[in-house]
């Protein structure tokens, strides 16, 4: 296992976000506890399972201190370019897309975000499974929601 790239006091910022794995108390699992771009405070590093650490995080504007894994962290000093879908999110293909001059994927077409890409020059793209066989790198204007998204409340 590697040293904590984090230590208690640090101040970091969450790239995904948090959902109850049924360890909160008080909330119904899959509940929405932490917003991506979001900075909270490292409070503790502890392990999981003896190979993942797992940094105690507390995010003073919501008040709650959840578990974090350290590739769900950044430092909150790094730039944070916020993205309109992340990993696993259902998405629609605005346009089709040709490889070789062979369309392979449909306009209309759903697929799912495997991998979020923020630091690239000309802005946030995805790694996008269509089901087909094929990843495809894809930006994100050409990407819109698979299903119209219900507006997430905080209040719960």
């Amino acid at each position: 296992m590697s040293l904590p790239q984090f230590e208690y006091g640090d101040e970091v910022r969450v790239i995904r976000n948090v959902r109850n794995d049924g360890t909160y108390p008080g909330m119904d699992t899959g509940s929405l506890l932490i917003r991506r771009g979001s900075v909270g405070c490292v409070y503790d590093v502890g392990t999981y399972l003896q190979d993942q650490l797992i940094y105690r995080v507390h995010f003073l504007d919501s008040g709650r201190t959840v578990g974090c894994r350290e590739e769900e962290l950044i430092p909150a000093s790094e730039p944070w370019v916020p993205s309109l879908f992340e990993f696993r999110d259902n998405v629609m293909a605005t346009r089709s897309f040709a490889v070789g001059g062979e369309v392979v994927v449909e306009q209309g077409q759903v697929g799912s975000v495997m991998k979020v890409l923020r630091d690239l020059p000309d802005g946030v793209h995805y790694h996008v499974h269509f089901g087909n066989g094929r990843v495809l790198q894809i930006p994100e204007a050409s990407l819109g929601p698979a299903a119209p998204q219900a507006e997430v409340s905080d209040e719960h």
